[in-house]
């Protein structure tokens, strides 16, 4: 039996990897059913979201359409997105007619709300995920017209009308088998070109794909100090390279870390991050405890903020808000050479993987049993 599938989203790595994980997650599902299952992906037709798609694999088909932004200020912006959005929408609408899909699963962003207001006008089923503490607009739009909102918090529930909370379900954020299935010693060797333990914590930091001038900027001041009592693995972001600190025997500076990623994660023993859904729940994943720097200000909701805090409550991460300076940065790792406070986080996090097991295939199992099983 051969079954088709779409799923919608992009705009920014948040929005695709974890839709990835669950498009690998069905497929295995679908395979273990004999079930010839073919994926569609619904992206943005500029940025990233091609070359990501085409390169994992993961998706068979890519269908470009216009992006415009949903913006709740005034813009002039707005004016010609109107006509962006509804592009994307008739070019949904199309393409949906003629695959004819069982299902669309929305990952988010603004590219993902035409292609699920399509997908509802042809009476195909919609599922919508949620990867932050709060919905965004594009969620609150997709929601209106999903069958089931899949939430990365229980709480996030309490943001959504009576009239939609039999459509919720909370799963967590889906997170690729990689990080489950990594292996710290290739992570060595990767590092260290050799898969000896070493003498000294190794401290992960990352700013994200792009880097984080703020994270950076403290790394650069703290560096003597960090490299005396860490050895530091610092993806630095490619449009970064002037912020980086001279070199340190302990230190070691990479623009960005590719299909490693999960191993290196693997290897370290802290992590110092932003706070976006996907670098929180990889880490949680991992077991790594967390100093988290949320981004802030102009130019974003503070869903970071809200994540991060969630993340410190459940005593995961320590999270330090607002202009960090150099001492509360050294201050609050200090606390993490203390081993009876590394050991409780961890403690913690095991607490918060039993209770999240595996997002990805969860959703999967869901989508599948909702709306492929019986087709």
């Amino acid at each position: 039996m051969s079954v088709k599938v779409v799923f919608a989203g992009g705009g920014t790595g948040g929005h695709i990897y974890p839709g990835l994980a669950v498009c690998n997650e069905l497929k295995t599902i679908a395979r273990n059913n004999s079930i010839d299952l073919q994926i569609y992906w619904i992206g943005n037709s500029s940025g990233m979201d091609k070359e990501i798609i085409e390169k994992s694999e993961s998706a068979d088909f890519f269908i470009p359409v216009p992006s415009g932004k949903l913006r709740r200020y005034f813009s002039l912006k707005n004016f010609s997105d109107i006509f962006k959005i509804a592009a994307a929408f008739f070019i949904s609408f199309f393409k949906l007619l003629r695959i004819r899909p069982a299902l669309l699963f929305s990952k988010g962003g603004f590219v993902s709300v035409p292609p699920c207001i399509a997908a509802k006008l042809l009476g195909i089923p919609v599922y919508t995920h949620e990867c932050d503490f709060t919905p965004g607009l594009a969620t609150k739009i997709n929601s209106r017209v999903a069958s089931k909102i899949l939430l990365s918090y229980e709480e996030t529930k309490k943001f959504f009308p009576s009239s939609k909370q039999n459509s919720l379900v909370v799963c967590g954020n889906p997170v690729r088998r990689a990080f489950y299935e990594s292996d710290a010693k290739k992570g060595l060797e990767f590092i260290f070109k050799n898969q000896n333990k070493p003498s000294k914590p190794v401290l992960f930091v990352c700013g994200g794909s792009l880097g984080a001038r703020q994270i950076n900027s403290l790394v650069a001041q703290n560096l003597d100090w960090l490299c005396s009592h860490f050895y530091v693995v610092h993806q630095y972001g490619k449009a970064n390279e002037d912020s980086v600190p001279l070199k340190n025997e302990s230190y070691f500076p990479f623009p960005f870390i590719h299909s490693q990623i999960c191993d290196v994660l693997a290897c370290a023993d802290f992590v110092v991050s932003r706070a976006g859904a996907n670098s929180l729940w990889e880490a949680a994943v991992s077991c790594k405890p967390m100093v988290l720097i949320p981004l802030a200000g102009n130019g974003t909701r503070g869903d970071q903020i809200e994540n991060a805090d969630y993340f410190e409550k459940k005593g995961c991460a320590v999270v330090l808000k607002g202009e960090v300076s150099s001492e509360e940065f050294k201050i609050t790792l200090e606390k993490f050479l203390d081993s009876s406070y590394k050991e409780q986080m961890m403690e913690n996090l095991k607490k918060f993987n039993s209770e999240k097991s595996n997002p990805a295939k969860f959703i999967a199992e869901l989508i599948f049993n909702g709306s492929i099983k019986n087709t």
